[in-house]
């Protein structure tokens, strides 16, 4: 048989490409944050992760200026060899006083750093504990532990004791790892009841705060601040609220340590470029600074949330979060939704399987602190207009459907 051949057979892409209605890897002529331009149409943008909408901030973008013209565009190399800059150094040092913890290592993306802290820390005599909704990059790391895993249903607390039960009878090195924020869902993880139950059997609790972080908490560490609990390892992404690309791991210092000498991720891949680490620190600044765009993102979403509710869509997620689904569930169905968006102008992300389980088909809509009210105005008129094509909601809409304002 030849490898190739499952190729030939892949072809539901093409099919949705034929259709119209393909919706990924669309190339963006342009962007300024809450809008873009695509193929001379400006949408917009409500499908980024870019939540404090710092990706165009001037201070943020004049720190990668500056690092490319003191360093380059490249390290060129490992921070294992060539590849450490005083910049990396000095946002280690920031990020673990900004999280609390002991101590910080930057990876070259939030995917590496979940790969390699978890491949790092377990090992074939350990159990982890991983929910069975967490971020691929989780369930990837824990496949290259040589651990021992056993996944949980999502987010119940009942069904991850009896996994804990069972290890501390084995006498297992335990570690639970979670989303703090789930990307999909906007669902909060019940990360007290877990630290309880981890104190309990003797387990340690590693957080994915990748979607949090900047955007939850008084002081913006993400969802385990909001939950008034402290985690032993807590993972963060610079994709997202800090503006840039790369991730971090932060925990104690000797277990950051063996990290840096034993992380396949970090000691085989190039380390994060001097714009990407300077963008990350200017991010991380006013993220100390504004307090304020944490709220304004939240209360945007809240809105929207309440808005799209009141007309008939049904939504998900919590208060706590930017981001707002809107749950389809046929896949199809979807897709015609996510096209008529798409034509009254507005930029969403259609997600299906493996991303959310079967019949949960949903548009994922996220929110940025400097879109104005105009553009929220506008973002709940045109889901009403594409409800109404799409047979989703009623002809006549409800008159408040703006409500939440």
């Amino acid at each position: 048989m030849d490898i190739f051949q499952k190729c030939e057979g892949f072809g539901r892409a093409r099919e949705l490409q034929a259709m119209g209605m393909y919706p990924y890897f669309i190339p963006l002529h342009g962007s300024e944050g809450t809008e873009c331009e695509i193929a001379g149409k400006r949408l917009i943008m409500i499908g980024s992760n870019n939540y404090l909408g710092l990706t165009h901030h001037p201070k943020v973008r004049e720190a990668a200026q500056q690092a490319i013209a003191q360093y380059g565009t490249s390290c060129s190399g490992s921070r294992f060899l060539n590849g450490t800059l005083e910049l990396h150094e000095e946002l280690e040092r920031r990020l673990a006083l900004f999280m609390g913890q002991e101590a910080a290592l930057c990876f070259s993306t939030g995917f590496q750093t979940n790969l390699g802290a978890i491949s790092a820390i377990c090992g074939k005599d350990d159990l982890i504990l991983c929910d069975r909704e967490n971020h691929a990059s989780i369930i990837d790391g824990c496949r290259l532990s040589f651990a021992n895993v056993r996944k949980w249903k999502h987010s119940d607390v009942a069904d991850l004791e009896q996994h804990l039960q069972h290890g501390k009878a084995q006498q297992k090195g335990m570690l639970v790892v979670v989303d703090g924020l789930y990307s999909m869902m906007g669902d909060l993880a019940p990360l007290k009841e877990i630290r309880a139950l981890a104190d309990r059997y003797g387990a340690r609790l590693m957080v994915d705060e990748a979607h949090a972080v900047g955007v939850l908490g008084k002081l913006g560490r993400g969802a385990a601040e909001h939950c008034g609990i402290h985690p032993d390892l807590v993972m963060g992404t610079f994709s997202k609220s800090f503006a840039s690309l790369g991730g971090f791991i932060a925990g104690p210092a000797n277990v950051i340590h063996y990290m840096r000498h034993t992380a396949r991720a970090l000691i085989f891949s190039a380390s994060i470029t001097p714009a990407s680490a300077a963008a990350a620190l200017a991010a991380l600044d006013l993220i100390e600074q504004k307090p304020e765009m944490r709220t304004r993102v939240l209360q945007l979403a809240d809105r929207v949330r309440k808005g799209l509710a009141a007309m008939g869509f049904q939504t998900a997620g919590t208060l706590a979060s930017p981001i707002v689904p809107v749950v389809v569930g046929d896949q199809e169905r979807m897709l015609r939704l996510w096209r008529t968006l798409f034509e009254c102008g507005l930029f969403t992300n259609a997600v299906t399987q493996p991303a959310v389980p079967p019949g949960q088909d949903l548009i994922r809509t996220s929110f940025i602190a400097s879109h104005t009210d105009a553009q929220i105005d506008l973002v709940l008129e045109r889901f009403a207009e594409a409800g109404r094509r799409c047979g989703i909601l009623q002809a006549t809409p409800p008159s408040s459907h703006a409500a939440g304002r």
